[in-house]
């Protein structure tokens, strides 16, 4: 702003110079030539009624001064034709105000301007030296000296830069002067050449010039009294500005300050010009609602360098130089390494681009806002970064622990929600678990009867199956999708059945990674399949973690950052014996929390009907076995009663053949039976009913 600002009094002064000048020739030509003085007041006449049309990036809408010069150009029009020979009165009264104003007011300012930008370019010399210094300790002689240089040109470059505004702000009264003199001047001269009693200038003319010189005077006091409060503010702020020549202040003196949602300010940024070569440029930054702009010297506007809303930002070791961090854009495909002056500064932007990401900036108040959840997530986590404390903690406990304060929780990532807002943090996270930030245990320790083989935990797996003597696990899953995950923590949560508990998990340890600067993410590659979800090591591909897809019971993306997502693992054992524990697991995607979220509940899905398929299968099995063993029983049923008729007929024959001589009442009894028997149930009731 202050540079675009510079420009803008920059182009006053030489809209000013170029008036000057021709105003300027316009009044030599009336005293240099005497046969032309009346053309000569004409072309001055003309130049003053133009003034109103004159564009001042500064002047703007001055009626009083417009209205005075008109005045002034409808006399000298009247009074082109009356004037003669006045060189002595003109050389005296009109020319010498304008051409002081010519050669010495304009000419400072050009030599201001040239010292400034001397100063200037001196400075930026030596930031870049100094921004080049190694964070190695054998050059501290070096690096005093650069500082040492740093300090006598900043402190050089304000100074200069102090006087120079100082005449581009005095230049504006004496511009009023540079033009009202020389015409006072003129008319004095005029009213002295005529004897004050000529017919064009009446008492009206006189009271009006009067009026006139009264203004100038009054201008010049209030000319004199501002240069006066101009040199005095110089006088304090050089002393006040002292300590911020040092291009890295003391911290315990200038704290970074955690809270802010805009920031502006230089920063070098890293652009790349091979393969492993690189070069720095230093460029003006700044933030403008969830934008990150930049605008090199000499540009009318800021481009546009990154999105930065639901970015992630951390610090990065990067070549030898300090103070720098890299930003990286919502979907992955766009990242930039910038690095800060000071130690301030570098926390100050990594602090306020990470709440920029979480849209804190679009609340009425940002910056309480900002600290309200700074100081919320500073009381709420506690944060744990290794694997020992946490495998300790889900440890039967011999005497219990009083459990860990705990706040409410008033608002998710980036938004208040007033769903999450009404419950207590206590019903959604265990209040004495630690957050993890490392890839820990494999899941077998917590599962009984799901523990790995020998050989299984240093096996190399590969995603898409394997070939050789041992067949894989999920060589039969009809499911494979693999994607880019970054692991963020995981932490013990007392409930998984709302995604709040998923939202409440991602914003503390979001919160805790910001506030104890923990921005390393370990990547690894996610493979879902029909059975587990795995883990797998993008360089080795070792498995790093097995989830079992059943004990997966709840997972979801965050609403308005679709790069996190997380799930719940419901697994047997932990803190307190006999009892279910539930374990959030946050990860970060390149953009693909959706699909991810998709893939897991089609694999849970198919798994679901391959189970249903599975039981109706084995349901049809039983079926068809106990309708196959009473279709056995049938014919083992209608053999028996064949076997009996037959055994009837035989018996019947016999009786005839032997018993010939019976009786015909015996003989018509057994005929009777054996023709019962051939007609069967049906016959034998017709028989009894006939009898």
């Amino acid at each position: 702003q202050t540079r675009s600002l510079l420009g803008v009094f920059e182009e006053d002064a030489a809209a000013i110079s170029n008036y000057i000048n021709q105003l300027f020739q316009a009044m030599h030509r009336i005293y240099d030539a005497q046969n032309e003085l009346s053309a000569a007041t004409h072309l001055t006449s003309k130049l003053l009624k133009e003034y109103e049309k004159q564009r001042f990036p500064l002047g703007g809408d001055d009626e009083v001064m417009t209205s005075t010069l008109q005045q002034f150009a409808k006399v000298i029009d009247e009074l082109s034709s009356c004037h003669a020979v006045l060189s002595t009165q003109l050389a005296d009264a009109m020319m010498f105000p304008i051409t002081q104003f010519k050669e010495r007011d304009l000419k400072e300012i050009l030599t201001l301007k040239e010292v400034f930008q001397i100063a200037s370019n001196d400075h930026d010399a030596a930031i870049t030296r100094y921004s080049r210094l190694s964070k190695r300790r054998e050059n501290e002689k070096i690096k005093a000296e650069v500082t040492e240089d740093v300090y006598t040109s900043r402190k050089k470059q304000h100074q200069t830069m102090m006087h120079y505004f100082c005449a581009l702000n005095t230049l504006q009264y004496k511009k009023k002067i540079s033009l009202l003199e020389p015409l006072l001047g003129y008319m004095q001269a005029q009213i002295s050449f005529f004897k004050m009693g000529s017919e064009n200038l009446t008492e009206q003319l006189e009271e009006f010039l009067t009026n006139i010189g009264t203004s100038v005077q009054n201008v010049r006091r209030e000319m004199d009294c501002e240069v006066e409060n101009m040199q005095q503010t110089i006088e304090d702020l050089e002393v006040a500005s002292d300590p911020l020549y040092l291009p890295d202040p003391d911290p315990t003196k200038f704290p970074a300050h955690r809270n802010l949602t805009r920031k502006a300010g230089y920063l070098n940024a890293r652009n790349k010009t091979g393969l492993v070569s690189s070069s720095w440029e230093r460029q003006f930054y700044f933030t403008q609602g969830g934008n990150l702009m930049s605008q090199a010297r000499g540009d009318v506007a800021g481009g546009l360098v990154m999105d930065i809303d639901n970015c992630s930002v951390m610090a990065v070791d990067c070549e030898d130089r300090r103070y720098c961090f890299q930003i990286t854009s919502f979907d992955g495909k766009k990242s930039s390494i910038l690095q800060a002056e000071s130690k301030k500064d570098y926390e100050e932007w990594i602090c306020t681009i990470n709440n920029i990401s979480k849209q804190i900036y679009l609340s009425e108040n940002p910056e309480e806002i900002a600290a309200r959840v700074n100081q919320s997530a500073l009381e709420a986590v506690t944060p744990s970064p290794s694997f020992q404390q946490r495998h300790e903690s889900m440890r039967p406990a011999v005497q219990s622990r009083p459990p860990a304060a705990r706040t409410s929780s008033t608002g998710s990532l980036g938004s208040d929600s007033a769903a999450l807002s009404a419950l207590s943090l206590d019903s959604l996270v265990a209040p004495d678990t630690p957050i993890q930030f490392d890839i820990i245990s494999p899941v077998s320790e917590d599962l009984p009867g799901q523990a790995k083989s020998s050989g299984q935990s240093g096996r190399r797996t590969n995603p898409f199956g394997e070939s050789g003597g041992s067949k894989p696990e999920t060589e039969d899953s009809i499911l494979h999708q693999l994607f880019i995950v970054r692991f963020l923590g995981s932490m013990e949560v007392k409930s998984d059945e709302s995604p709040d508990v998923v939202y409440e998990t991602m914003r503390q340890i979001l919160a805790a990674r910001a506030i104890h600067n923990v921005f390393r993410m370990t990547e690894s590659h996610l493979l879902v399949t029909c059975d587990c979800l795995k883990l797998i090591d993008p360089q080795t591909q070792v498995t790093r973690l097995r989830f079992p897809l059943p004990n997966v019971v709840l997972y979801a993306t965050h609403q308005e950052n679709k790069r996190l997502f997380g799930f719940v693992l419901r697994t047997s054992g932990g803190r307190v014996e006999s009892r279910q524990t539930s374990i959030c697991y946050i990860f970060e995607s390149n953009n693909e929390g959706e699909k991810i979220c998709d893939s897991v509940g089609l694999a849970k899905q198919i798994a679901f009907h391959a189970e249903l398929d599975r039981k109706a299968s084995e349901k049809q099995k039983e079926i068809d076995r106990v309708k196959e063993k009473q279709q056995k029983e049938l014919n083992k049923q209608k053999q028996i009663e064949k076997d009996l008729e037959e055994q009837s007929r035989l018996i019947a024959a016999s009786s005839r053949s032997n018993q010939s001589s019976t009786e015909g009442q015996f003989v018509v009894l057994s005929s009777s039976q054996s023709e019962d028997s051939d007609l069967g149930e049906d016959g034998k009731k017709k028989k009894e009913s006939e009898a």
